[in-house]
């Protein structure tokens, strides 16, 4: 079943979505060498509960397994739902933190991978690129197109450049479950998949690896990294299909103005 959203529900997710960006600002002021990424976890915990929402991700469950935490955290190879801990960050990780908030009924979701210091100039293409093909993906996400039309904007600009599009992990419907119909690949052929309707409300997540495609699941069964070892990069927003254009719902406004602090900082 592929729910629709009317107006007064789009509202509410949107208005998750500030909470969120707001949520990924501090997460983001934290981020730096000597940190523990349970830190981190901790502090979106916080944020999250004192807007009087839940954070999305704690306590859901996959088959008889709960998850613990409020972020995913994925350092480096992690593709996703790396697991909160006693990890340092170290100056050159790249660090992906996926979230989401739930409130009024309704959750949204999104994901913001950021470069710790100094990073090598490919690994630093790749997080551009992979943002970029985020946005790719949302063009497509109008009334009328099909899923696999969104799949295939990802795939085409990013193995272009010789990136690995991982399989294994898709995006998805989200509304009054984190996880709804229909999975929304970062793969595919135009014209293929469930048409998209205007007032469907979706997760587009690229998760782009700087070598190959394949993955493999860590044995704490969550984890999931790169099998060459190479860096992947993760970036999300959850949107509403429009007529003739998407609407973000989430927003990375929040996000990038300190990370502008920050550069401005460092230049002075």
């Amino acid at each position: 079943m592929i729910y629709i959203k009317g107006p007064e529900e789009l509202a509410v997710i949107e208005q998750n979505g500030e909470i969120l960006g707001l949520c990924h600002a501090e997460v983001a002021k934290a981020i730096q060498p000597g940190v523990k990424t349970l830190e981190l976890d901790k502090l979106a915990y916080n944020f999250i509960m004192d807007h009087q929402a839940h954070p999305s991700f704690l306590n859901y469950q996959v088959g008889s397994r709960r998850y613990a935490y409020s972020l995913c955290i994925s350092v480096n190879d992690v593709v996703v739902h790396g697991l909160p801990g006693d990890h340092v960050i170290h100056e050159g990780d790249i660090i992906a933190i996926d979230a989401g908030v739930y409130k009024n009924g309704f959750h949204a979701d999104s994901a913001y991978t950021y470069a710790v210091g100094q990073v090598p100039e490919e690994v630093q293409a790749l997080l551009v690129r992979t943002k970029a093909s985020l946005y790719q993906g949302i063009e497509q996400a109008v009334d009328g197109k099909r899923v696999g039309d969104i799949g295939a904007a990802v795939q085409v600009y990013t193995e272009a450049m010789g990136y690995g599009v991982v399989r294994e992990l898709v995006g998805h419907g989200v509304g009054k479950n984190l996880h709804e119909s229909p999975e929304v690949p970062n793969y595919g052929r135009r014209g293929d998949g469930p048409k998209l309707k205007e007032g469907m409300v979706l997760a587009i997540e690229p998760m782009i690896n700087l070598g190959k495609k394949q993955v493999h699941m860590d044995k704490d069964g969550w984890t999931i990294r790169t099998k060459d070892g190479k860096p992947s990069a993760h970036f999300e927003h959850t949107i509403a299909v429009g007529k003739d254009k998407a609407r973000i719902l989430t927003t990375f406004r929040h996000i990038e103005s300190v990370l502008e602090r920050s550069t401005t900082l460092m230049n002075i």
